[in-house]
């Protein structure tokens, strides 16, 4: 992946973030945009997202997603100036939640060896 397509990830990341925090704040409190892969001709953008909470928030925070997701997609291209901008594609991701099961799993052996 070049330079450029990660600068680029990393600027449409902060700014569907920024986006979402400014005018969905109440609905989008649960929800984190993790990371963000453009393709290389940037006419696609897969967007993962994490959501904090079980499976009904998961599902709510996805449907949200796909209510709202043209309008941040807007939003964003007037602040993110590209010759072709990006069809956003939200995507689940579970990566934040496994680091939180292995953290506490690390937690649990922890206090384990303490007591022994």
């Amino acid at each position: 992946m070049s330079q450029r397509i990660k600068r680029i990830n990393e600027l449409l990341r902060r700014e569907v973030s920024e986006q979402m925090r400014r005018y969905y704040r109440a609905d989008t409190a649960a929800i984190t945009i993790s990371e963000v892969d453009c393709s290389a001709d940037l006419r696609n953008a897969r967007i993962y997202y994490s959501v904090l909470g079980d499976d009904a928030q998961i599902e709510e925070a996805k449907k949200l997603l796909r209510k709202i997701g043209k309008d941040i997609r807007q939003r964003v291209s007037k602040h993110v100036i590209l010759k072709y901008f990006p069809r956003f594609d939200y995507i689940y991701d579970p990566s934040l939640e496994r680091g939180a099961g292995i953290n506490d799993i690390l937690d649990q052996l922890d206090a384990e060896n303490e007591g022994q």
